[in-house]
């Protein structure tokens, strides 16, 4: 085949999926009751896709990463109600400048319905929190607000409970945690492929960054996984080791995302334990950071105080928020200064207090715990940070560029 035919039939084939880039498009079955749904899948040659320039996806959005992005965490019931103006004009009348903004949420349910005829508003896993998403990221380009899409991966009740040969299974039931989630398995390409569409629809809605989340086994798995039914995949026959196996199904899974996401112009960050920059990697839950950095632009540590037991020698972390911030950066710092292509660093910093944590533990967090983690960070020469609060209720008169 000539490569100008070359280049029509790849052309042709993307239009009618869709999709561009080493992407698996999917055509969802429909059947009744816990019977598998089938991806029938049709693979791209990425490579020549990637280096025409043809296939960069434009949304109609135009946004500019900021000097550096200063963000904060936005729920889908925020975003897509009465309080979303409210957090807008924080970010307006402040240094913040960006929003991270739940897609597919911590249960696996979309935030929004998808469009008609969509490949996603086949899955039905939409709810209509965020009424217009097209709109509110019009909004933000207006405002100049930059707008990262989160993501949650394996964390996914809604998938494990529909799909139970993508989950794990403790006999007749779907496994759950202690909390009472359900995960689905890393191990598997379908699993990867049902995430990456999501993430790929937010970037065509007009999403600069996708943000994935949960991207890890269960905590404390490696106790059940030798009890607990599930597929191997692709790594049943990979020699490795039961640890090492977890840490090549995360790290390839980021590698993957962030290749079929190269044509639609976006950047790709990773949430990830802040332990796990403290060890040659996180066992359990399958979390390599030096690994999983070399694979994204931006690597987000989630570093409260609150998180840390007895740590860097502080024995009640979320009391000393300043200190722990700057420890934790001192090591991170040496972690990525070791790698050739480090990612950005942006760190996720605690706004919300810890009550939970018991009497003499914890402090009542505000302005001061806030600006104490900022400047640690900066100390350290990490500019940019993102901002947790699951009511997104952000202490006021905080100074982000103290």
């Amino acid at each position: 085949m000539t490569t100008t035919w070359k280049w029509l039939a790849i052309c042709a084939v993307s239009i009618g999926l869709a999709i561009a880039g080493n992407v698996h498009a999917a055509e969802y079955e429909k059947t009744p009751d816990f019977t598998p749904r089938t991806y029938h899948t049709v693979q791209l040659d990425s490579q020549v896709l990637a280096s025409s320039g043809l296939f960069k996806f434009d949304s109609g959005l135009e946004f500019t990463y900021p000097d550096a992005v200063r963000g904060i965490f936005v729920t889908a019931h925020s975003a897509g109600g009465e309080r979303f103006n409210s957090l807008i004009n924080l970010v307006e009348t402040t240094d913040l400048n960006a929003m991270v903004i739940d897609i597919k949420e911590d249960l696996g349910h979309l935030t929004y319905i998808p469009e008609e005829g969509s490949s996603l508003a086949e899955l039905e896993i939409g709810q209509r929190l965020i009424k217009d998403p097209r709109g509110m990221l019009e909004k933000l380009e207006e405002k100049e607000i930059y707008p990262i899409a989160r993501v949650v991966v394996f964390k996914d009740t809604v998938l494990a409970e529909s799909r139970h040969d993508l989950t794990f299974m403790d006999e007749d039931q779907v496994w759950k945690n202690n909390r009472g989630d359900s995960f689905v398995n890393p191990f598997l390409r379908e699993v990867w492929d049902y995430n990456v569409q999501i993430a790929i629809e937010a970037a065509k809605l007009g999403f600069k960054e996708i943000q994935f989340d949960y991207v890890r086994f269960p905590e404390g798995f490696e106790r059940r996984a030798d009890d607990l039914s599930y597929s191997f995949g692709e790594y049943e026959d990979s020699g490795a080791d039961s640890i090492q196996r977890r840490v090549d199904a995360v790290t390839d899974f980021v590698a993957y995302a962030k290749e079929q996401l190269e044509p639609y112009g976006v950047e790709v960050s990773v949430d990830i334990f802040g332990y796990a920059a403290t060890l040659p990697e996180a066992p359990g839950i399958g979390q390599n950071f030096s690994k999983i950095s070399e694979k994204v632009d931006v690597i987000s540590s989630m570093i409260y105080p609150s998180h840390w037991t007895s740590y860097f020698g502080i024995s009640k972390p979320d009391l000393e928020p300043y200190q722990l911030v700057s420890e934790y950066a001192k090591v991170e710092n040496k972690v990525l200064g070791a790698l050739e292509n480090p990612p950005v660093s942006r760190p996720w910093l605690q706004d919300f207090t810890a009550s939970y944590l018991g009497a003499g533990n914890y402090k009542r967090y505000g302005k001061a715990e806030v600006e104490a983690q900022i400047k640690a960070l900066n100390e350290q020469g990490i500019k940019e940070f993102l901002l947790w609060n699951a009511g997104n209720s952000y202490s006021k008169g905080v100074d982000y560029t103290p």
